[in-house]
């Protein structure tokens, strides 16, 4: 059908090419046409012309164009005079041709023809041609014949493969020759080489088919086919099962010496002949291997169990407690774990086997409420004696599996009667001790006993047993281990942390410390509120890079060096430098390994990561001096309400080096709070540093009336996760101001004449504040450091006595040079005035100023002295 569409499609193209390009030719040459054509008026004389021959002749369309194209006649009146498309430049160079042409006013089957003049000049071109829609008129008259004799061929093949392939399937169940052929080859390989016997019984229980397997298993012969049940020779237990007629599921019934696992069904189900079919398995080794294969399941099952469920914390007791659970009552009905005395006193055990260990029971479980078959308590000690398994195993580091009978128990339990008698009374049979070794190292033993389990111990359970207190061993020496680093990091917090605050008037502070790791205890962050000279106060908060020990041992050793160079009354950025030179030297130590010849330029700038903030608060002026090494900025909360964070130049971290620090001075409003924090607090994995200082200031304005450690629970409340990935320190200070009645300053002259003035004006001023008693010591302290200021230093020279905690005595000049304690020989004029000074007061020193230094004392009050006003 598709060839016969396609050649009449073919044909009715070939006769449109050949009619249009007659009648094309045929005007063309018609005469009159040439003379037309040079008319003045062309389409007036040929329009009439065309449409005769064009309906004349039958095409479509006929068009005398112009050389250019342009059409003087058209079917359509209203494209005479517009350029027809299509290849006019081959009509136009003389050439006669046809095609198909696609395009407008419509596609058609087309001729074009040249019209010439009798010199055979090219003046005009007639284009004729039959439209597309017309081709294919001609080839659809002639479809539906052609479709009808398709359709009809089609309809009686179908209904004759369907009348031949339904009388097939009925007669093979929709099988072909092949899948026949390979049914049967298949069906009789099985049915013969399956290591299961086949019975097939028909209606009357007659054998229709049993295959090889089911003769060896019955015992029947191989002419049985066609004999009734009864006539098999079965034994009666297997014929009056087959003979049932009820649908029986993997029962196992005996035959002969075999145990066999029998299924039978009726064969009527899907439609077939009515009988029964048998299946018929040897079970006899299968039961067996069957039950130790339960067993070797449980075992497993049990050492899965073990692996998640013991150590799942890092105690002692919890984890003893978890291998009894776990081994009672599965594997024994008594557990009893005793761990060495040495190893519960956090001491560390000897490696290699134990003689005469002292043993403390941990924990112990039975299958009887109450455990009344235990001769030692929970936290008792237990003392075995050298002949008792337990000993012997802590002294080989092997097991022991035992019977009670056996001589090695018997003689044992010979000597301990209570033993003995709870061993009778409770039934003990079967006895597994285990030692507990890790690493090398022997922690304990592990008893394991059996009373109401019939079947004693095995290898097995033995093997099984090892693998348990194996896992417990080693989690326990993991606990042991942790115990001890714990109590080792707690310990060093205790010590490097302060715990309580000193007691100084400059300033009212909290402070609190959060670990990310609580069980680990403290790790490099750290802080500190440093009472200072002259009633100043230092603040300080720094944070080590890392976790740990060793972080722990490195901010010890800088909270120290801070101490140490606040002592001496270093600027805030002065301290930063020295405390940036002990961090590289400390990176040199880090590096060196304890190798000699090493020094700090062996060392990489940055190898111990530290920050640092220091801040200096003067109560008397209300001024802060701070200065950041890396570090957060603080944030200060105003009296007002407001919270911001204080423009601080950042300053390189420490252990850089070569880097300089700058300080930044700030007067704080009287009631000022200032908080300084390590990065832990503001910065997380969820949350960045900005967000988290946001968080910060309003959390500081939002609860102005709250106290200190109210006000440090809420910022950490609010700031830090439930379990935090960094360590976080947090120092809230709220500033106060010295009344002016606290300070008294004197303008003394260089002139050693004025000293006697001045120390009457000290002494004055000590009666004022009712301090007459430490009028003669301050009167000493005025006249020695006045008269040294007058002598050694330059103008300007100041006074300043500071009634705060402590009676506080400052003399300040114009010279940098500081004085220095020395003992005088015995006919020196000079050189006791310091010693003097340094034996009557608490404590003195010397600090620089801005211009000059401040040589300072301080003097305990008198007992009953006035509060200060």
């Amino acid at each position: 059908m598709a060839t016969l569409v396609l050649k009449t499609t073919h044909d009715a193209q070939t006769d449109a090419r050949h009619r249009s390009l007659a009648v094309a030719e045929g005007f063309a040459h018609s005469p009159g046409v040439a003379q037309a054509l040079r008319s003045p008026d062309p389409t007036a004389v040929l329009q009439p012309l065309a449409e005769a021959a064009r309906k004349g002749s039958g095409v479509g369309f006929l068009s005398v164009l112009s050389k250019n194209g342009i059409r003087y006649t058209d079917p359509v009146p209203g494209l005479i005079g517009r350029r027809a498309e299509g290849d006019i430049g081959r009509a136009a160079a003389g050439q006669s041709f046809t095609e198909v042409f696609k395009g407008r006013p419509q596609s058609a089957v087309r001729a074009l023809v040249p019209v010439t003049d009798a010199q055979g000049t090219v003046i005009g071109i007639v284009s004729a041609g039959v439209q597309t829609v017309d081709v294919g008129a001609t080839v659809n008259r002639q479809l539906p014949v052609l479709f009808g004799v398709a359709a009809g061929s089609l309809a009686l093949a179908a209904g004759g493969a369907a009348l031949v392939s339904r009388r097939l399937r009925r007669q093979t169940h929709g099988l072909g020759p092949v899948e026949m052929t390979r049914m049967y080859e298949h069906h009789d390989a099985v049915l013969h080489s399956v290591r299961e016997g086949v019975l097939i019984l028909d209606a009357d229980r007659r054998l229709v088919l049993a295959n090889d397997e089911a003769r060896q298993l019955l015992g029947m012969r191989a002419s049985a086919e066609g004999l009734r049940l009864d006539e098999l020779g079965l034994v009666p237990e297997m014929a009056a099962l087959l003979g049932s007629g009820r649908t029986v599921t993997d029962e196992v019934h005996p035959s002969g010496s075999r145990l066999l696992a029998v299924n039978l069904r009726p064969t009527a189900v899907q439609g077939g002949p009515a009988g029964w079919v048998a299946t018929l398995r040897d079970t006899t080794e299968l039961r067996a291997l069957a039950g130790r294969a339960e067993e070797a399941r449980e075992r497993l099952k049990l050492l899965n169990e073990g692996s998640t469920r013991i150590g799942s914390t890092l105690d002692l007791d919890r984890t003893a407690q978890e291998l009894a659970e776990v081994a009672v009552p599965r594997l024994a009905d008594f557990v009893s774990v005793n761990l060495l005395e040495t190893l519960l006193s956090g001491d560390e055990p000897p490696p290699g086997p134990i003689t005469g260990a002292v043993l403390r029971r941990v924990t112990h479980r039975s299958v009887l409420e109450g455990t009344p078959e235990a001769v030692v308590g929970v936290g008792d000690v237990a003392v075995y004696p050298e002949n008792s398994p337990q000993a012997r195993c802590l002294e080989t580091g092997r097991s022991e599996l035992h019977r009670v009978a056996d001589p090695v128990i018997s003689s044992w339990l010979a000597t301990d009667p209570v033993r003995l008698a709870r061993s009778r009374t409770y039934g003990f049979h079967s006895w597994i001790t285990v030692p507990l070794i890790a690493r090398g190292t022997t922690l304990g033993v592990v008893d394991f006993v059996r009373s109401r389990h019939p079947e004693p111990f095995e290898t097995d359970d033995l093997a099984l047993a090892e693998e348990l207190v194996a896992r417990t061993a080693v989690c326990l020496d993991n606990a042991r281990r942790f115990n001890r680093e714990r109590t080792a990091a707690l310990t060093l917090q205790h010590s490097l942390l302060p715990r309580r605050l000193p007691a100084q008037s400059a300033v009212a502070a909290a402070f609190r410390y959060l670990p990310a790791d609580p069980r680990l205890g403290v790790g490099g962050d750290w802080f500190d509120v440093i009472p200072l000279s002259g009633a100043r106060v230092a603040l300080v908060v720094g944070d080590v890079v890392g976790h740990g020990i060793h972080a722990s041992a490195t901010m010890g050793r800088l909270r120290s060096a801070v101490l140490t160079l606040a002592d001496v009354d270093l600027a805030p950025d002065e301290l930063l430098t020295q405390l940036d030179d002990l961090v590289i030297r400390l990176a040199a130590e880090s590096g060196s390994n304890g190798e000699a010849g090493t020094d700090a330029e062996s060392a990489a700038p940055g190898d111990v990561g530290a920050t640092c903030l220091y801040a200096v608060y003067d109560p008397v002026s209300g001024r802060c001096c701070l200065a950041r090494a890396g570090h957060p900025a603080p944030a200060v909360a105003h009296p007002d309400g407001t919270a911001t964070i204080l423009d601080l130049p950042a300053g390189p971290p420490l252990g850089l080096g070569g880097l300089p620090f700058e300080a930044v001075e700030t007067v704080l409003p009287e009631g000022s709070l200032l908080a300084l924090y390590t990065d832990g607090l503001v910065e997380s994995r969820q949350r960045g540093m900005d967000a988290g200082l946001d968080m910060l200031q309003r959390a500081l304005a939002a609860a102005p009336g709250l106290s200190l450690d109210a006000l440090c629970d809420e910022v950490v409340g609010t700031l830090l996760p439930d379990h935090p990935a960094d360590d976080a320190a947090l120092l809230l200070a709220r500033v106060q101001r010295l009344d002016t009645g606290q300070v008294a300053t004197w303008d003394v002259p260089a002139d050693p004449a004025a000293v006697a003035g001045v120390r009457a004006d000290a002494v004055r001023q000590l009666t004022a504040w009712g301090l007459e008693e430490a009028a003669f010591v301050t009167e000493l302290v005025v006249s020695e450091l006045v008269t040294n200021a007058v002598r050694y230093g330059s103008a300007p020279i100041r006074l300043r006595l500071i009634r705060d905690r402590t009676l506080i005595c400052e003399v300040t000049d114009g010279s940098s040079t500081a004085p220095h304690l020395r003992r005088a020989r015995v006919f020196d004029e000079g050189g006791r005035g310091l010693l003097l000074v340094a034996q009557l007061t608490q404590r003195w020193g010397a600090r620089q100023a801005t211009s000059g230094k401040v040589i300072w004392c301080e003097q305990t009050l008198p007992a009953g002295a006035p509060e200060p006003a």
